[in-house]
């Protein structure tokens, strides 16, 4: 009995905290554009088979296609549908992601994004990167970002531009490539286009 009763606050504690262990922390999220998007329902796009210049630029990766799947799903979801082989769209999209581990106590130094020279900066943000380790000792956190960029295909402008961050337990299965690109996607095209530079937390 005793060990049942032990076993039951465990398990209340782990969830007072959220569910640590499981759940995906909020995601932070900015987005910035000029105006409004005003592609009407139906608008073609292709994504861009080569990552987005920046943090994470390379070769497409399995990870990478990951990230792919979970964006166009939610550009989809906008209303949008994806260019045939071979299709000119004039949507050109972009995908970049990153992700590095550090320490509990690490900190992440701030990024930048913008569109049409209109540029803004945000940090790691408040709470990032916390946990709770009912075992003891720091967690091993991944800092895992997604950055998309929506182009005028025809003359290259950028019409949209968003990074989602978010710090994830290592060990945690929703640091899992699908689960995290998935989580990220979903919360940078929450109540798109969303507000030019303001940055916003995602549970």
């Amino acid at each position: 009995m005793t060990r049942q009763i032990s076993v039951a606050l465990l398990c209340a504690a782990a969830l007072s905290f959220g569910g640590c262990a499981t759940a995906v922390p909020p995601v932070e999220v900015t987005r910035f554009h000029n105006a409004m998007p005003s592609w009407a329902p139906g608008t073609r796009y292709a994504i861009a088979t080569a990552p987005l210049d920046g943090p994470g630029a390379g070769m497409p990766s399995l990870e990478w296609n990951s990230y792919r799947a979970a964006v166009d799903e939610q550009l989809q979801r906008q209303g949008l549908v994806a260019a045939g082989t071979n299709e000119r769209a004039p949507l050109l999209v972009r995908i970049a992601f990153e992700r590095s581990e550090q320490p509990l106590e690490g900190r992440r130094s701030p990024v930048s994004v913008g569109v049409g020279g209109s540029t803004g900066s945000y940090g790691s943000g408040v709470g990032l990167g916390i946990g709770i380790n009912l075992g003891g000792g720091p967690k091993r956190m991944a800092d895992m970002q997604l950055s998309v960029r929506i182009d005028d295909a025809a003359t290259g402008q950028a019409l949209w531009e968003g990074r989602a961050l978010a710090a994830i337990p290592v060990k945690a299965p929703a640091a899992q490539p699908s689960l995290a690109a998935a989580k990220l996607a979903e919360a940078l095209f929450k109540d798109f286009p969303g507000e030019s530079g303001r940055t916003i937390s995602v549970k």
